[in-house]
């Protein structure tokens, strides 16, 4: 019998990568019935490391009340891995839904992830996996830095409040005594650069709220703290990849806690074992709520695809919707893509008809399957 591996992302705002798991897992069993397939819901950095990685590794799950968006307290959950790793999204406190009508990039702050960092710590964690994206943020940081105990200075010496619209204003950074003895790796899922047309204000931040004119300010502020940043930490954040995600929060774990950046679906996929999962594996079906260009750019079906297409394993994409550039996900390895909806579909209409919807395409994506001679 064929052996499956049924590895999607989160469809946004909808199912969450297990409910997605087990509809495709449906549609597949009935095309082909007694077959193996292994379900393994995954996430690229954005929402949903911290229970991907605890539903693949195990651990426990805490909470803590720390600072959301605009300083109210929110309950932030994380997981503590078996080896004592904290695992945590940075949309536990700083995502976008927290945000609710008030979105504002300028004056929300990241403030609650440093918390968030503060109580991992103190509960003994040594080390820190940190899922950016999903974020209502665009503060480089500085809010999560302001948390561990850094100050950011104007001309005048004074403390300015660590949200997005203060960037512009900073001059000086203080540095704490006592930095948080913790390593922090950062999973991405864009490689966006800071500032530039490329860079967090202006690809992300008007979906966060801000207006043409927020994001040139926004944006400046970011080239204000690349600068800064070179100069009181002596480090380069200006061409960074990866350095704009969670608007600037990239750069902001780099300069500020010295961690690092890494592909969230790498690091997701490496503690599943995948490779070695795709031994015995006849194709591998991946998907996301939506798939265009930036798909290529670190997100899950991009790292999937790329990894069975190293082992020679077929990849077909289950979607809710197909944007413009998806056609550049058949250059990593996926041969067909099915969408449940399109892109102009009402959001509300798809809440309720997205199980079935969803359902419909992957028995179409199975079809395809069982038709191609060449997969099965």
């Amino acid at each position: 019998m064929p052996r499956f591996i049924i590895a999607p992302d989160s469809f946004k705002g909808t199912l969450s990568a297990a409910e997605v798991c087990d509809i495709i897992g449906e549609a597949f069993a009935c095309v082909f019935p007694g077959a193996d397939i292994l379900k393994l819901p995954v996430a690229d950095g954005g929402e949903g490391l911290s229970s991907s990685l605890h539903g693949i590794l195990g651990g426990r799950r805490v909470e803590a009340i720390v600072s959301g968006v605009f300083g109210e307290p929110v309950k932030a959950g994380y997981t503590v891995l078996p080896d004592g790793t904290a695992a945590m999204d940075m949309a536990a406190c700083a995502g976008l839904p927290l945000a609710g009508d008030r979105k504002n990039p300028a004056l929300a702050s990241t403030f609650g992830v440093g918390e968030l960092i503060k109580d991992a710590r103190g509960r003994g964690a040594e080390r820190i996996l940190l899922g950016l994206g999903g974020s209502a943020t665009n503060d480089c940081g500085i809010g999560m830095a302001a948390a561990l105990g850094f100050r950011f200075l104007d001309e005048g010496g004074n403390a300015v409040e660590p949200v997005g619209r203060s960037m512009a204003a900073v001059v000086r950074i203080v540095e704490p005594e006592n930095k948080p003895d913790v390593t922090v790796t950062a999973a991405c899922d864009v490689d966006n650069p800071l500032f530039g047309v490329q860079g967090a204000a202006y690809v992300f931040s008007p979906q966060k709220g801000a207006d043409p004119a927020m994001v040139k300010e926004l944006d400046a502020g970011l080239r204000n703290m690349a600068r800064v940043i070179r100069e009181d930490l002596k480090k380069d954040v200006s061409a960074m990849p990866g350095a704009g995600a969670a608007g600037g929060m990239g750069a902001g774990v780099v300069a500020f806690l010295g961690g690092s950046l890494r592909s969230g679906i790498d690091l997701v996929l490496d503690a599943a074992g995948f490779d070695a999962l795709l031994e015995n594996a006849d194709a591998v079906i991946t998907g996301e709520g939506k798939m265009d260009a930036q798909s290529v750019r670190g997100k899950v079906p991009a790292g999937v695809a790329k990894r069975a297409a190293s082992k020679g394993k077929p990849v077909i994409a289950v979607c809710g919707c197909l944007g413009e550039g998806a056609d550049a996900m058949r250059e990593l390895g996926v041969m067909a893509m099915f969408a449940s909806g399109s892109a102009e579909d009402d959001f509300e209409a798809i809440q309720k008809t997205c199980r079935p919807a969803l359902y419909t395409a992957a028995r179409k994506a199975a079809e395809y399957v069982k038709n191609n001679r060449n997969i099965c």
